[in-house]
């Protein structure tokens, strides 16, 4: 690797400076699964991008799933794991292995990697002051919620505090029943109660692309008034249509801009948002 010198890594932070000042104090919502969960060097860069984005004054919330471990506790206790639509089929044994899963061992774990990074995190999930309020989305489905309603007092009063609040996606209703959450409909719901500045949702491809096979087809910015043709000529299609149906609806809900980004990449959340370039796709109302 090229090492910089000491003008050139102070030319770096020059060129960031308009970037840092416009989300300086502003909320960002951080959703994150994948393989950057995954791989712990990557996992590791996550959490020092959000310590070094905190230390320069952004309030960030980190919102989570954590699909492969849940995959892989099933598999330990002899469960196979079901999807209908690309959402997990969850009976009574199965969602206490997801609250387990979720709120305890993944939760902590990015909350201690924050911490190790020099940062301060609380982890939460949705329980927490019914933060997240569902009801069954579909029978078919069992214990696989359908948000109804967002409680961000629990969040706001730790970023007031200074701290990264983590928040791991489960919910519950009235009658004490827990719901399985899909993190990217948490994250916009929670990004969008909070009117924040932006929502990151970090995946497994490079952003939105016209061919999937070429990354020069990368579309960087997108309207949302547009995403409906997309979508009717196809480039939007399979698991990505409820994807970017989150960062329509988040956009909807009065977040300012909505990025898809490649969590495979090294600091790709600085990358994105405090260069000029970017890396992968920004949606804007309109």
């Amino acid at each position: 690797m090229m090492e910089l010198t000491n003008a050139q890594r102070a030319q770096i932070l020059i060129e960031a400076l308009p970037n840092i000042q416009e989300y300086t104090g502003k909320i960002i919502v951080i959703k994150y699964g994948g393989n950057a969960m995954k791989n712990e060097e990557l996992k590791r860069a996550v959490m020092g991008d959000l310590v070094l984005l905190s230390l320069i004054g952004v309030r960030v919330v980190l919102v989570h799933g954590g699909g492969p471990e849940i995959t892989d506790m099933l598999a330990r206790v002899g469960k196979k794991s079901e999807f209908v639509d690309g959402l997990r089929v969850t009976d009574a044994e199965s969602i206490e292995i997801v609250q387990m899963v979720l709120a305890g061992k993944v939760n902590k774990s990015l909350v201690g990697l924050i911490g190790e990074a020099g940062g301060r995190a609380i982890g939460l999930c949705g329980l927490d002051g019914k933060m997240i309020e569902a009801k069954p989305m579909d029978e078919r489905l069992g214990f696989v919620g359908d948000i109804t309603s967002v409680n961000i007092t629990p969040i706001t009063d730790l970023l007031e505090k200074g701290y990264i609040p983590v928040v791991s996606t489960v919910g519950c209703d009235d009658k004490g029943n827990v719901y399985n959450i899909n993190a990217d409909t948490a994250a916009s719901a929670i990004a969008g109660k909070l009117k924040a500045e932006s929502l990151l949702t970090m995946t497994d491809i490079a952003g939105l692309m016209r061919d999937t096979s070429d990354p020069s087809t990368l579309i960087s910015k997108l309207n949302v008034s547009e995403v409906p043709q997309l979508i009717s000529e196809g480039v939007i299609s399979g698991g990505m249509i409820p994807k970017v149906e989150c960062c329509v609806e988040a956009i909807r809900r009065g977040v300012s801009k909505v990025f898809v980004i490649d969590g495979r990449v090294p600091h790709s959340i600085l990358i994105e948002l405090l260069t000029d370039e970017g890396l992968g796709t920004m949606f804007l109302g309109g």
